[in-house]
């Protein structure tokens, strides 16, 4: 039988992307770049386990806003909103099951030119999409970030949150996403490592008193 992509080399695994049988070469080739690789897939897990993680230097400087600064002691003092806009991201990739690494990153771009202009500037500046996809992830991470003042005012007696914090928690995130997802067109890595980070239906703000949840790259 021959590869159901291809249709010239003989097939040597199922697929199922294509719920055919195909060879490895279309395999190695076409994964996460033509082919909706679902997780489960044990190449792509195979796959996954032998990549190297992505390094800043392998990719264009002006993609991780090197303008923007992050102390170390940041990540540490603002573990709370970094898992908190993770659980966001994770959300919003449950709610919309095509949605791959490329859309979080490309969301969360958008997000952090949008508070860099206002921290900046103070000029409240939303960048127009009209890609669907990336609303979603913007609003719901919109509501994250509401529901995480409200929840400093119950019990601070006042919401503390700066924007500068979220810009800086934002582009942390963006630089987690390039050194997590492959790159690849249809990657889903990131999507993926922040699933496993955050169970289903589980309430990080809730639960944020449980224990440190800090991600790092």
């Amino acid at each position: 039988m021959s590869c159901s992509i291809c249709q010239k080399r003989k097939e040597k695994r199922f697929c199922p992307a294509v719920h055919g049988r195909i060879c490895p070469q279309c395999c190695g080739e076409q994964r996460e770049v033509t082919l909706d690789c679902p997780s489960d897939c044990i190449y792509l897990q195979l796959a996954h386990q032998h990549e190297k993680p992505r390094v800043a230097s392998e990719l264009d400087p002006a993609l991780l806003f090197p303008r923007i600064e992050i102390p170390e002691q940041f990540i540490y003092e603002q573990e709370h909103l970094i898992v908190g806009l993770s659980f966001a991201l994770a959300k919003a990739a449950r709610k919309d099951r095509s949605l791959n690494d490329s859309d979080l990153i490309l969301a969360l771009a958008s997000m952090i030119r949008t508070y860099e202009t206002y921290v900046n500037s103070g000029l409240h500046y939303q960048e127009p999409t009209t890609n669907m996809v990336h609303q979603a992830i913007v609003a719901e991470t919109q509501q994250m970030i509401q529901e995480y003042r409200e929840a400093e005012a119950k019990h601070l007696g006042q919401a503390r949150l700066r924007d500068a914090d979220v810009l800086r928690a934002l582009t942390f995130l963006l630089r987690l996403g390039y050194s997590r997802t492959t790159g690849r067109p249809k990657s889903r890595a990131f999507v993926e490592f922040l699933f496993g980070q955050f169970p289903e239906k589980e309430s990080v703000i809730a639960g944020a008193e449980e224990g440190s949840r800090l991600i790092v790259p």
